[in-house]
C-alpha cells in the first residue's frame, strides 16, 4: 500500500475501473490498454495511469494491463478481496429494496442482519433474513463482527443509530437519511441522497 495519503477522489475512481474490468472479463477479454479503458469509463488514459501509480506498477508499456490481474489488485487495494458482512438498519420500502438488491452479493458485500423498531416487522423475514428488534443492534454487530452498516431510517433516528453502530465497532456507514452524521475520526460515511442529486442536476437544465 502507498506510504503517502491517496486523494479521496482517486479512491472514488477505483470502483469505476473495477466495474469496467468485470464487464470486460464477461466479454472474454484478457488485456486492455489504458486508452481503451479510458474510453470505456470516460476518464483520460493519463489520469488512469496516474491513479494506478499511487499503488505500484501495473501493466507494461505497449502491452497494456492483464484484466484479471488488475481486477484482483484493485480488489486487494479496496479490501474487498473477501466477503464483507453488512448490517441494514431500517426495513421500510427502501430497506426492503436494499435487502433484495442482488448487486451487493455480486460485489462481495453480504447483508447478514436486518433491524427495525416496528413491532409488526420484527420476526418477519425479508430475502431469507429475520428482522431483529433495533434494540439488539449493538449486540448483533459485535456477535457477527460487522464493520459496515447501511442506515435507511428516518432523519430523526439516523444519528442515534449511527452512534450505536460506531460504539459497536462499525467503521464504514452508507447513509440514506438526508442528514449529515457526526462520527469520530476513523469512521467513514458515504451519503446517498437522491433528492440532492436531482437538485444538483436541475442547475444544468
Amino acid at each position: 500500500m502507498p506510504t503517502n495519503p491517496v486523494p479521496d477522489i482517486v479512491i472514488g475512481r477505483l470502483p469505476i475501473y473495477l466495474r469496467a474490468l468485470a464487464h470486460l472479463l464477461a466479454q472474454n477479454k484478457h488485456v486492455i490498454s489504458s486508452e481503451e479503458l479510458g474510453q470505456r469509463v470516460n476518464i483520460s488514459a493519463a489520469q488512469i495511469r496516474k491513479d494506478l501509480s499511487y499503488f505500484g506498477e501495473f501493466g507494461k508499456q505497449g502491452s497494456g494491463y492483464n484484466i484479471a490481474a488488475l481486477q484482483a489488485e484493485l480488489c486487494r487495494i479496496l479490501k474487498i478481496e473477501k466477503e464483507r458482512p453488512v448490517v441494514l438498519i431500517g426495513v421500510g420500502d427502501l430497506g426492503h429494496a436494499l435487502a433484495y438488491y442482488g448487486g451487493f452479493a455480486k460485489e462481495g458485500f453480504r447483508i447478514v442482519a436486518l433491524l427495525d423498531n416496528d413491532p409488526a416487522k420484527i420476526g418477519t423475514e425479508v430475502n431469507g433474513i429475520a428482522i431483529k428488534d433495533a434494540g439488539q443492534l449493538e449486540t448483533t454487530i459485535k456477535e457477527k463482527n460487522i464493520q459496515t452498516a447501511i442506515i435507511a431510517v428516518s432523519v430523526d433516528a439516523a444519528q442515534s443509530v449511527a452512534d450505536v453502530c460506531v460504539r459497536a465497532g462499525v467503521k464504514a456507514i452508507l447513509n440514506y437519511a438526508s442528514i449529515t452524521l457526526s462520527v469520530p475520526e476513523g469512521v467513514r460515511v458515504q451519503y446517498i441522497d437522491p433528492v440532492a442529486y436531482l437538485q444538483r442536476m436541475m442547475y444544468y437544465l
